[in-house]
């Protein structure tokens, strides 16, 4: 019943969307209180993680979320192996239990890479993604299978990249933050709308 709705809902937001040049790979605007953020999504390579992001898109849960926390290479001394990211979640946070999590998309199968730009997945456990996203600001290959970043070693999923904004991620990942890498306050998503068609694998 879920499926059905959303491909419903993806057909009649997708009806008055503008075409981009590549319709592989759809785009969605991130309109921020500290600037906007367009990202370029690869359903060819990591379908489930793509469909899985613009279901919540188009049903508007990240509306009203945030960029709520800030990872610095220099200041993560914590763990070993240092990242630079932003992580977003809706306004029912990181551990929005709203929809079953998602399985985990290696990037060992899809060949993508977490390189500067790079929209990715958060998770604690394998398959245990739902909503929460982050960015990478940085290349940082301890986040691909393989990666030590998580201890199972399994790496995150990436499934797009920033196509527009990443001086506004960049931005954003510099703001103050507390002891706890929470950024203090949060940046707010106004809104997350899809520009172009969402992938026919996203409405079968």
């Amino acid at each position: 019943m879920m499926r059905a709705m959303m491909a419903a809902m993806l057909l009649a937001t997708t009806g008055c969307a503008t075409i981009s040049g590549d319709p592989g790979k759809p785009r969605v605007a991130l309109d921020t209180t500290a600037g906007r953020i367009v990202v370029a999504l690869d359903a060819d390579a990591a379908p489930v993680s793509t469909c899985n992001f613009i279901g919540y898109v188009v049903f508007g849960d990240y509306d009203n979320g945030s960029f709520f926390r800030t990872v610095v290479r220099e200041t993560n001394t914590a763990n070993p192996n240092p990242i630079d990211v932003i992580q977003a979640a809706t306004p029912r946070g990181s551990d929005d239990a709203s929809r079953p999590p998602i399985v985990l998309e290696r990037t060992r199968d899809t060949g993508l890479r977490h390189d500067a730009g790079a929209i990715s997945m958060a998770r604690d456990g394998p398959d245990s993604a739902t909503s929460s996203f982050f960015i990478v600001t940085q290349d940082t290959p301890s986040l691909d299978f393989g990666g030590a970043r998580n201890p199972d070693g399994q790496g995150f999923a990436a499934f797009g990249r920033v196509v527009e904004g990443l001086d506004v991620a960049r931005r954003i990942q510099m703001m103050p933050a507390d002891s706890e890498e929470q950024l203090a306050p949060p940046v707010t998503i106004r809104s997350a709308r899809l520009l172009d068609p969402a992938p026919p694998v996203c409405t079968q």
